[in-house]
C-alpha cells in the first residue's frame, strides 16, 4: 500500500512537471531548428539570425515553463506571478537556462499569490477589488522575484553544475547506458515523466549550450526499444497481441506514442528485459558514435527525432543508428521471451486494463490494441482514483454546461465531496481536467481536445442518471488526502458583480412570454432571441448566432425545456447579461423532443451564471415544470422561480 501511494504520487509529479513543459514543446522545437540552421556551425549560417539562440534559451523558454506552471497552480493571476517570480531567478543566474528554476519558482510565486487571495477572500470592500488585485500580485510577485534572485537562482545554478558533472562522469566512464534499467521500466510504470522532464530535459538544455547537442534527449525519446517488442509481436505473437501489433508499431515509430507499446510489455514481464538491453544498446551506440539531439524530442517520433538532430552527417548516422540497434537488440530479447512461453488470445485485453490502472486514467491509445470484446470497456475509459476536477462543456461554455455543473455540483456537496465541479467551452478544456461530461454530440470534439480524460456522455443535463453513478463512484474512489488541494477552489457560479446588476435586471416580467404557440423551434429560438434584442441584452446579430449554436447541438435539456443562446463566436454580440421566458404550454419540437418551456440566455463575464444555476436545479424536478408550464401571468412564473 505505500509502495503504491509512493508510485501515484511520482506519476502526479511527472504530470505536473510534464504539464509545465508540454504545452510549450513547440517553443523549445523553434528554439532547437534556429539553434541548428543559423549558428556558426548550422545548415545556413547567419550571424544576424542566430542571436535569437541565446535570448529564446535564457528568457523565453524559461518565462514559459513559469507562467504555464504558475497557471496549473492559479489560473491566470498565478501564471503572471509564476513569471514575475522566474525573472528574478533567470537573471539570479545568467550563465545558465533556468528551466529547472522556472519550474520551482513558477508554481511558487502561483502558490503565494493562491494562499493570499483565500485569505482575503470575501473582506475587500466594494470597488476596492481591482486595486487589491493589482498591487497584491506586483507587489508579491517582486518579492518572489528578489528571492529568487537572491537565494534561488545561485542555488539552482549550482545543483544544475553538480547534475551535468554526473552526467559527464556518466559519460567519461561509459555508464551512461546504465541508465536504461531505471529508464526504461520508469516509462512503463508511467513514472517517466518525474524523470524526463525534470532532470534530463534541463540538464540536456544546459549540454547544448555548451556543446550544441545533448544525448540526453534521446535515453528516453528511442523508439527502438519499444519497436523491437511490437515487431517480435507481429512475427512470434499469438491472437488479438500479433493482429494489433503491426498497427501499433507504426502508431509507435511515426507518432511518436510510445505507451502503445506498454502492454504488450505487461502482458510477458520478462520483457522488461528486452527493453533494458535495447535502451542500453542505443545509449551505447549514441555515445560511441558522438550522437544527440538540439532540443527534446516531443513526441517520441523519429520524424520528430530527425527534425531536432543536429545538421551533420554523422549526427544522423549516430542518432538513426543508435534507433536501429536499439530496435534490433529488442526484437532478438523479445523473439526469444516469446517462442519460449505460453500465449493466450486474451492477455493484450487483460494488459491494457492493468495498464489503465497502473495510470490511473483512460489510455488514449488503448483502442488501438484492444480486441473487439473489451473495445466498449476501452471507449469510456478507466475512472481516476483521485478525481480533483470534472468539467461540464459545451460549444458556448455559458448554457447549458453550466445548467449541468450546477446541478452535480450540488450533488457533489450534498454527498460531502471535495471535487471542483465547473464548466467551459470544448475549446477552453482545461488540461487539468479529469472528468469531462458532455452531450453526447459534442463527446467526440472533446475527445479530440482533451483524449486523456475520462469521457462521460448525456442526452439531458438536467435529470441524466449519470450524474448519481458519478457520484457513487466519487463516494468510493475519492481520496480524503486531496482535500485540501480542492477546498478552495474558484466555483463558477459567483456572486453577482454589483457594476453588472442583480438578479432582477436579469429576468424581468415584461421578458417572461406566457401562452405563446410556434410552429417550429426555429420560430420558437427567434421569438426569444428577438426579446433579448428588445430587451437590451444582445445585438440584432446573436439571434442568427442561436439558430446555428442549436443546429450544430440540440439546446433541448430535457424535462421539457431548451435553453437557446448564441455560439462561442456570438458573445462579442452581448451587450450584458439577460434571460428571457417563453412558456409554450401546448409544446413545441426540439428535434423530437415535445418543448414546453424556453430560456434564452445572453451571459457576459459569467454574471448570469447564479440565477442559471438556480434555473437548473428547479427544472431538475417536473413538478416545478408543471406549475411554471401552468402560470397564468409573468408574475407568477417568476414567483416560482424565485421561491425555488
Amino acid at each position: 500500500m505505500a509502495q503504491s501511494s509512493v508510485k501515484v504520487a511520482i506519476q502526479k509529479f511527472g504530470n505536473f512537471l510534464s504539464s509545465m513543459v508540454l504545452p510549450n514543446i513547440g517553443a523549445f522545437i523553434a528554439w532547437g531548428l534556429i539553434t541548428a540552421l543559423f549558428i556558426p556551425d548550422g545548415i545556413i549560417p547567419n550571424e544576424e539570425l542566430a542571436k535569437l539562440v541565446d535570448p529564446m534559451v535564457k528568457y523565453l523558454l524559461p518565462l514559459l515553463i513559469g507562467y504555464t506552471g504558475g497557471k496549473l497552480i492559479h489560473d491566470q493571476r498565478g501564471g503572471v506571478v509564476g513569471a514575475i517570480a522566474t525573472i528574478g531567478v533567470i537573471v539570479g543566474a545568467p550563465d545558465t537556462p533556468m528551466f529547472l528554476g522556472a519550474m520551482i519558482m513558477g508554481p511558487l510565486g502561483a502558490y503565494v499569490i493562491k494562499k493570499f487571495d483565500q485569505l482575503i477572500d470575501g473582506k475587500i470592500r466594494t470597488g476596492f477589488e481591482m486595486l487589491v488585485n493589482n498591487f497584491s500580485a506586483g507587489i508579491l510577485g517582486g518579492l518572489m522575484a528578489i528571492l529568487s534572485f537572491l537565494a534561488v537562482g545561485p542555488a539552482v545554478d549550482g545543483f544544475t553544475q553538480v547534475l551535468v558533472l554526473g552526467v559527464d562522469w556518466l559519460v567519461g566512464a561509459g555508464l551512461l547506458p546504465l541508465t536504461s534499467i531505471l529508464i526504461e521500466p520508469a516509462k512503463i510504470l508511467f513514472l517517466n515523466n518525474a524523470i524526463n522532464h525534470g532532470v534530463l530535459s534541463p540538464i540536456g538544455l544546459e549540454q547544448v549550450q555548451n556543446a550544441g547537442k545533448s544525448v540526453l534527449f534521446l535515453l528516453e525519446a528511442n523508439p527502438g526499444p519499444g519497436l523491437g517488442v511490437l515487431l517480435a509481436f507481429s512475427l512470434f505473437g499469438k491472437g488479438t497481441a500479433k493482429q494489433s501489433a503491426p498497427g501499433a508499431g507504426i502508431i509507435h515509430f511515426l507518432g511518436g506514442i510510445h505507451e502503445i507499446y506498454f502492454p504488450y510489455v505487461l502482458m510477458r514481464p520478462m520483457l522488461f528485459i528486452a527493453v533494458i538491453l535495447g535502451g542500453m544498446s542505443g545509449v551505447f551506440t549514441l555515445v560511441l558514435l558522438g550522437g544527440g539531439l538540439v532540443a527534446p524530442s516531443s513526441p517520441g517520433s523519429i520524424i520528430a527525432i530527425t527534425a531536432v538532430t543536429p545538421p551533420q552527417t554523422m549526427a544522423y548516422v549516430a542518432n538513426y543508428s543508435a534507433v536501429i540497434v536499439a530496435t534490433i537488440v529488442s526484437f532478438i530479447v523479445s523473439g526469444i521471451v516469446l517462442k519460449s512461453g505460453k500465449q493466450s488470445d486474451e492477455d493484450i485485453d487483460e494488459a491494457t486494463k492493468k495498464m489503465e490502472e497502473m495510470k490511473g486514467k483512460k489510455s488514449s491509445v488503448s483502442g488501438a490494441v484492444s480486441s473487439g470484446a473489451n473495445q466498449s470497456t476501452a471507449e469510456k475509459g478507466v475512472m481516476p482514483e483521485d478525481v480533483e476536477k470534472i468539467v461540464f462543456a459545451c460549444d458556448a461554455g455559458m448554457g447549458s454546461s453550466a445548467m449541468g455543473a450546477s446541478l452535480l455540483r450540488k450533488k457533489v456537496k450534498e454527498a460531502e465531496l471535495d471535487v471542483e465541479v465547473t464548466n467551459t467551452s470544448i475549446s477552453n478544456l482545461p488540461s487539468d481536467a479529469q472528468v469531462v461530461i458532455t452531450q453526447e454530440e459534442l463527446t467526440p470534439r472533446a475527445k479530440n481536445k482533451l483524449p486523456n480524460a475520462y469521457h462521460i456522455s448525456v442526452d439531458n443535463f438536467l435529470s441524466s442518471p449519470e450524474y448519481d453513478n458519478l457520484i457513487d463512484s466519487l463516494r468510493s474512489g475519492v481520496s480524503e488526502e486531496l482535500a485540501d488541494l480542492v477546498e478552495d477552489s474558484q466555483q463558477e457560479v459567483t456572486e453577482p458583480d454589483p457594476g453588472h446588476g442583480d438578479d432582477d435586471d436579469l429576468l424581468l416580467e415584461e421578458n417572461i412570454f406566457i401562452g405563446q404557440e410556434f410552429d417550429t423551434k426555429e420560430e420558437a429560438i427567434r421569438f426569444a432571441g428577438e426579446a433579448l434584442v428588445k430587451a437590451g441584452y444582445v445585438e440584432e446579430s446573436y439571434v442568427e448566432a442561436m439558430i446555428e449554436r442549436d443546429n450544430m447541438t440540440s439546446t433541448y435539456m430535457g424535462n421539457n425545456v431548451a435553453i437557446p443562446h448564441g455560439t462561442e463566436d456570438a458573445k462579442k454580440a452581448v451587450r450584458k447579461s439577460g434571460f428571457t421566458v417563453v412558456q409554450v404550454p401546448n409544446g413545441v419540437d426540439f428535434d423530437g423532443e415535445d418543448t414546453k418551456l424556453i430560456f434564452g440566455i445572453a451571459g457576459k463575464d459569467g454574471t448570469h451564471l447564479e440565477i442559471l444555476s438556480g434555473i437548473a436545479v428547479i427544472c431538475s424536478e417536473m413538478e416545478n415544470i408543471e406549475q411554471m408550464v401552468q402560470a397564468k401571468t409573468a408574475k407568477e412564473l417568476k414567483d416560482i422561480i424565485n421561491s425555488k
